[in-house]
């Protein structure tokens, strides 16, 4: 019997409580890899833990606010003292909250600030000298299509998605004397909580429209695949960047 692509390795994931994050986890367990969930709701995580674990993979559930420096810091340390390693950073955690910028909520601003791209920040900190330590290190980065094309109403979640991607590469160059590889994932339309964030009606009835249009959009599974592929290519090859749309969708 073949032994597992990423046997041995331990990985972290953060927002592994539902959608993106959690199929990942779930992936990665496939392809013989311990994992460590992280995100707010422990009893999510705890579940996801258990299904994994009976399954035949090792996971454990640990608690992290990545807004929060320390909670972010010991997130990543915990998961390389419970699993004995860190191999991989999955920084999937993130939150979207469309509308314009007049008239906006600014705490929702600094909500997206803090989490998608200071949370990541944080975690990616704590984790390169782990990952250097390893000796096969990979980070990979969930931004989003956002991070490439903005649009009216998406200014703010656009700037940070713009931050996630524009870091990711010049992580990448900073990080390849230590060995680690570096992926940004910038998906379009994936049927997730995200769009759940929004409470602003114009936004709901515009999300809706583009569900509509589109059609058939991305599962989770998608792309967790495309992490995998990312993270179990040989060492020789760095997949830096992915860039995955629904079939339908054009912008």
């Amino acid at each position: 019997m073949a032994e597992l692509p990423l046997a041995g390795r331990a990985a972290a994931i953060t927002g592994a409580s539902s959608g993106i994050g959690e199929a990942t986890a779930i992936a990665l367990a496939k392809a013989g890899a311990s994992v460590a969930l992280g995100a707010r709701r422990l009893d999510r995580l705890e579940d996801l833990a258990g299904r994994i674990n009976a399954d035949g993979g090792k996971a454990v559930a640990i608690e992290c606010d990545v807004a929060d420096e320390a909670s972010a810091h010991a997130f990543v340390n915990g998961a390389a003292e419970q699993l004995g390693r860190l191999d991989i950073l999955i920084n999937n955690a993130g939150v979207m909250l469309l509308g314009p910028v007049e008239g906006a909520d600014t705490n929702d601003w600094r909500t997206m600030i803090e989490v998608n791209v200071l949370g990541l920040l944080y975690c990616t900190q704590a984790a390169l000298p782990l990952l250097r330590d390893s000796g096969q290190g990979h980070i990979v980065n969930v931004s989003s299509i956002a991070g490439r094309s903005a649009s009216a109403g998406v200014g703010v979640y656009n700037a940070t998605k713009w931050g996630v991607t524009g870091f990711s590469e010049a992580l990448r160059q900073e990080a390849a004397h230590s060995k680690i590889r570096v992926t940004c994932v910038e998906p379009g339309l994936v049927e997730t909580e995200l769009q759940s964030h929004n409470k602003n009606p114009f936004v709901i009835e515009t999300l809706d429209k583009m569900i509509k249009d589109i059609g058939d959009v991305l599962q989770p599974e998608d792309i967790a695949d495309a992490i995998i592929h990312a993270v179990t290519a040989p060492a020789r090859v760095s997949v830096n960047e992915v860039l995955i749309r629904p079939s339908g969708q054009t912008r």
